[in-house]
């Protein structure tokens, strides 16, 4: 007899074509995971779950639409945010006119301009993002002996830059740092000797980079071609946190120290954290998506496991009781224990900073455990110390 009972059914939107398709797939695929999971554990309050999922193309103005269909068109009981704040933002509007429960994927910032009270945000950053993305990077720096003293900005001429170059500059000047050079490229750029040529002529002590995929990969290419070598080189770059990134890089990435958002280290295994992993890559391989998904996979699950407890705990779906449960909770994931706070940001923020080293060939399989990626910062997860200055890394 066929089971009749209505599917609780959850709509979002990922970029699942376009230049960030790599990270939306491994969103994807932890979102399958967790819908596997709680489905084989009878669902949510005992009704199978459901997703409309749609693909936005990384295109910032198909997103209100999509949201707008899946709310007046699919019915949905309940939408979630998709990847990252080109997708996050311009779905706010109608969100919020629509009074939504709204758990967002790694935007950063997002509602720091809304202050919706029933947004919350699935990353790291706590509080003070634009702060927390960056300020591990500075302390580090100024705790090296001998102390360096100016910094180069460098940055993607992009809006997912915009923050991150702005929490460097406060985080340069709360650490006495001054800033001998800024620059920013177009997106689209594939040449970078003569940005790396600038900063050369500045002679920084510490190369600061807001880059994304692809011209995170010709900028370390440059740099390592390049006769300048600054004492500390990373900060703020998309990119290295991705196998295809660093299966290219290799030993390029030697040295360089770059945020992360999770790491196979001990003190980051939390429960279920492995086991979900262990799946993700059985199921990554299958389709030719990242097979490590240590940057997206735990948050993605971790988003809906936020979903999850927020439902059953509330015995409904209803957006206001849900958000209102939501702003108070702390919640148990593979990310760890989770309580949310202004702005629905993290309440504390968790950000690493992870020193690459020891990196040698391309193969994928050095990078499944945390000896090539050594979290470095904050002291209380850290797996190793910073090598300073950067060649000595190599």
């Amino acid at each position: 007899m066929r089971d009749s009972t209505p599917a609780i059914r959850i709509g979002y939107c990922l970029s699942l074509t376009g230049p960030l398709a790599g990270n939306s797939q491994s969103a994807q695929i932890a979102h399958e995971i967790w819908r596997q999971d709680v489905n084989a554990q009878g669902g949510l309050l005992g009704r199978p779950v459901k997703f409309v999922c749609y693909d936005d193309h990384a295109d910032a103005s198909l997103v209100p639409g999509i949201y707008e269909r899946l709310m007046d068109v699919d019915r949905v009981d309940l939408v979630i945010g998709g990847y990252g704040t080109n997708s996050l933002l311009p779905a706010m509007p109608l969100i919020m006119e629509r009074e939504r429960f709204f758990i967002g994927l790694m935007g950063l910032g997002v509602n720091n301009g809304f202050s919706y009270p029933n947004y919350f945000a699935m990353i790291p950053t706590g509080p003070d993002p634009n702060s927390a993305l960056t300020e591990g990077f500075f302390e580090l720096a100024a705790a090296q002996t001998p102390r360096p003293s100016t910094v180069a900005l460098v940055a993607a001429d992009a809006e997912f830059s915009r923050n991150p170059i702005l929490g460097a500059k406060a985080n340069a000047a709360k650490h006495g740092f001054h800033i001998v050079h800024e620059s920013r490229y177009p997106l689209a750029t594939t040449t970078f000797a003569p940005v790396i040529d600038a900063v050369a002529d500045s002679k920084c002590d510490v190369l600061f980079l807001c880059s994304h995929l692809t011209d995170s990969v010709g900028l370390v290419r440059a740099i390592r071609a390049h006769g300048f070598k600054p004492k500390m080189v990373g900060g703020a770059m998309i990119g290295p946190q991705n196998a295809s990134v660093r299966t290219t890089l290799g030993p390029l990435l030697n040295g360089i120290v770059n945020y992360e958002y999770w790491a196979p280290v001990p003190k980051m295994m939390f429960p279920g954290t492995r086991q979900m992993l262990d799946v993700y890559q059985e199921k990554a391989n299958e389709v030719g998506a990242d097979p490590l998904g240590h940057y997206m996979a735990p948050l993605a699950y971790a988003q809906m496991q936020v979903v999850a407890q927020a439902v059953e705990a509330t015995g409904g779906v209803d957006d206001t009781i849900l958000s209102n449960y939501a702003s108070e909770a702390t919640f148990d994931t593979v990310m760890g224990n989770i309580k949310f706070g202004k702005n629905g940001e993290w309440a504390h923020p968790r950000v690493l900073q992870v020193q690459f080293r020891g990196i040698s060939g391309d193969g994928v399989d050095q990078f499944k455990d945390g000896s090539r990626q050594v979290v470095v910062s904050p002291g209380k997860l850290a797996s190793g110390q910073l090598i300073f200055p950067y060649g000595e890394a190599l």
